[in-house]
């Protein structure tokens, strides 16, 4: 073989670099067609902004924040998920569901306690924060004051609970309290955006002086007031009428013998034990009577205690007047009280 044709045959073999690189290149190739598929994309659209409406709230208030996205919701919508960052300072739901063609939706925050908190919201593997939402503490109790700080046991008597600030939406529950021989409501409703509330205070009659407490709560707050119940320095009659279907009203029965009502005098007080209530009643004859309790039930009564029939032509009722004068053991004696108005239905009896 002579050289010129060694030299030709050499140029057509291929050398040893090129075919490393060509059979590394061919194995790139392979790996890459046969192992593992890359993640895939993920589709919808990206979070933009978290917005909410104030970036100042009180606890126990709420306000509204927006979630927007990028481009609109996919027809099956999108559901984002929303996070607080201390659900001691506010809470979030936990997600919130964008309709398909919309881009943005809105979300209740609700103020729990004192302290700063933001909200996160993720679709799509994207994710924003809102601005800090800073909570400042609720309205709370602040003080229970009366309408006078002494009462003659047996009286009521007018209080006020009053809040730090205005109580929120839904108002302000506060909770009352007391013992014997004041009486109050469990609970007291600040109506929203108010800040006091009044109630009443019941008492019973008493043979001495006695202190008691009303105390409320509210907001992590409490507040109370002290009340005096003394016994009465002098007698005081007072009664109501109650009829068997409404208050101020008797019912002429057994034949024009009794009517059915009660005469109802333990309202009254007295420096010491009533002993006795002084009743009179009727229209043209009173009748008078002496009970040793504080009712009388279903008077005795006669027809001659009635205006003569037939019933007034313009319809107005019956009445008659009934009085009251209480007697205390230790001689006190109370005014005599009168209630003029007191109506009397004959129904069918006595010749009406």
């Amino acid at each position: 073989m002579t050289i010129s044709t060694a030299n030709a045959i050499n140029r057509r073999k291929p050398s040893a670099t090129m075919v490393a690189t060509l059979v590394a290149a061919l194995s790139t190739i392979q790996c890459s067609s046969s192992g593992s598929p890359s993640a895939p994309t993920t589709g919808g659209s990206a979070v933009v902004s978290v917005t909410l409406n104030t970036s100042t709230l009180a606890a126990g208030s709420t306000t509204q924040g927006t979630v927007t996205l990028a481009a609109a919701a996919p027809a099956s919508g999108a559901n984002v998920a929303l996070t607080s960052s201390n659900p001691a300072v506010a809470t979030v739901q936990s997600s919130i569901a964008i309709a398909a063609g919309s881009t943005s939706a809105a979300f209740t925050v609700t103020a729990v306690g004192a302290g700063t908190a933001t909200i996160t919201a993720t679709f799509s593997g994207s994710s924003r924060q809102s601005p800090a939402l800073s909570v400042t503490r609720g309205a709370a109790l602040s003080s229970i004051t009366l309408s006078a700080p002494t009462v003659v046991g047996g009286n009521t008597l007018n209080a006020t609970a009053t809040l730090t600030g205005a109580a929120p939406a839904g108002g302000a529950v506060v909770s009352l309290s007391s013992a014997d021989p004041v009486t109050v409501p469990p609970s007291v409703t600040v109506p929203a955006g108010a800040t006091t509330t009044a109630f009443t205070v019941l008492t019973r009659a008493v043979g001495g002086t006695i202190a008691a407490t009303i105390t409320g709560s509210y907001g992590g707050a409490s507040a109370s007031v002290a009340l005096s119940v003394t016994r009465p320095t002098t007698a005081t009659a007072s009664f109501g009428v109650t009829g068997p279907h409404e208050t101020e009203t008797c019912v002429v029965a057994d034949n024009g013998n009794a009517i059915d009502c009660t005469f109802d005098g333990s309202t009254s007080t007295a420096p010491a034990t009533i002993v006795a209530w002084d009743w009179t009643y009727g229209n043209t004859t009173p009748r008078a009577q002496t009970t040793t309790n504080p009712k009388l039930t279903r008077p005795a009564f006669s027809c001659s205690m009635l205006p003569p029939p037939p019933l007034p032509a313009d319809g107005t009722p019956l009445t008659m007047t009934v009085t009251l004068k209480i007697h205390d053991e230790a001689g006190n004696v109370s005014a005599v009280v009168t209630d003029t108005g007191v109506r009397v239905l004959p129904q069918g009896s006595c010749g009406y």
